[in-house]
């Protein structure tokens, strides 16, 4: 019976009673197609059936995973595995995973090697040493445990996993950040893809910080998207100190606290970075949004009258809501909301960070920022003078 994991969606009815939506379907990771493909090989070896395979989870959860291939290669046995993510929205979901295992003399040990479309690991930081291939922890360790139980006392074995399609893959991932070179990574830390695809999300943004950190950064620039990576890049802030937060900026701050950054500098978009004046820190449209209410409400502390804040809070978007903003000449108001931000944010992590923020527009354009961006732009030495 294939593993299914039924996350359950409620929608309240006016009876008081819930409607289920939806069951979600769970999967297996990359990594548990890397184990089962060495299972499988090892059960074809023996001459034992693997055209569908039990693997137990690291943390115990029965994995039903068809084989869809085995065959002989040069020095060894290769086995072919479709990744099947469940209802998770995962980029590797349906790519097929080739394991191929070679003997080893006695004494070897395990040896993982990257085949094609698999990454290698160039920069410090993260769970894999540099030069290895990128095969995390997990499942190493789920490959030792199939070892174990079908070649006790001699899993001498070379493991070389291959996913052709991972080249073009890893251009969607978060790995050329990360200093993973050539392909994607072999992830997951159970085996199990349970259908939380935010979490996993979440959880991939956190490795940026650790790697900048390697590399020497104790203060790092947070940017939710592309408008404050590129205004960091054209302001001469260095490329390594910059991470990737998406919407996920209080979760962010708190994984930079527990690896003792010194400073964090936010810079992004004044429609994300406004919310977080607001104490927003989750930053989804959808989940949190107040933007033009934060604007209007400095605004008018600052002077802005009755009708340029119905103005601002009547605005399609915050560009809009700028364009009254300047007409009243009160664009000091930008520098003020930066402060508000970082005082927020500095709560949200009960001081344990210092945190600068700087504002921007789409255009790339610096509208405000507190006292705090301003040291750390100097400590960068970055291209602008405010």
């Amino acid at each position: 019976m294939r593993f299914l994991l039924v996350r359950e969606i409620l929608l309240p009815m006016r009876q008081g009673a819930f409607l289920l939506k939806k069951k979600l379907r769970g999967g297996y990771t990359t990594g548990a197609c890397m184990a089962a493909g060495v299972m499988a090989c090892l059960l074809f070896r023996q001459g034992r059936p693997y055209e569908r395979l039990t693997l137990t989870a690291l943390d115990g959860t029965l994995l039903d995973i068809p084989v869809k291939d085995v065959h002989e290669v040069e020095g060894g046995l290769c086995a072919e595995i479709v990744k099947d993510a469940g209802d998770d929205p995962d980029i590797t979901n349906g790519v097929s995973v080739f394991t191929t295992i070679r003997f080893l003399p006695p004494g070897s040990g395990v040896v993982f090697k990257a085949g094609q479309g698999i990454g290698t690991v160039t920069k410090p930081g993260l769970s894999v040493p540099v030069g290895e291939p990128s095969i995390n922890p997990g499942p190493r360790k789920l490959v030792q445990t199939v070892l174990d139980s079908l070649l006790p006392g001699k899993g001498d074995v070379e493991v070389t996993v291959s996913i052709p399609a991972g080249t073009e893959l890893a251009k969607r991932t978060l790995n050329p950040i990360l200093g993973v070179e050539g392909g994607i990574s072999v992830i997951g830390t159970t085996g199990v893809l349970r259908p939380m695809s935010e979490e996993g999300f979440k959880n991939s943004l956190v490795p940026q910080i650790d790697v900048a950190k390697a590399a020497g950064y104790e203060t790092q620039i947070f940017v939710p998207g592309k408008i404050g990576e590129n205004i960091a890049v054209a302001t001469g802030l260095p490329q390594g100190a910059v991470v990737q937060t998406s919407n996920f900026i209080g979760f962010m701050l708190e994984a930079a606290a527990e690896r003792k950054l010194k400073k964090v500098l936010l810079l992004g978009h004044i429609g994300k970075l406004a919310k977080v004046a607001a104490g927003v820190f989750y930053t989804h449209n959808r989940i949190g949004d107040a933007r033009l209410e934060t604007m209007a409400a400095y605004a008018a502390a600052e002077g802005l009258p009755p009708e340029g804040v119905k103005r601002v809070l009547g605005a399609t978007t915050t560009e809009d809501a700028m364009v009254t903003i300047e007409e009243y000449g009160l664009t000091k108001v930008y520098d003020i909301i930066a402060a508000r931000a970082s005082a927020r944010a500095e709560r949200y992590v009960f001081g344990d960070l210092k945190i600068g923020t700087v504002l921007a527009t789409l255009r790339g354009k610096i509208l405000g920022m507190d006292d705090e961006a301003r040291r750390i732009g100097r400590d960068f030495h970055w291209h602008i003078e405010s």
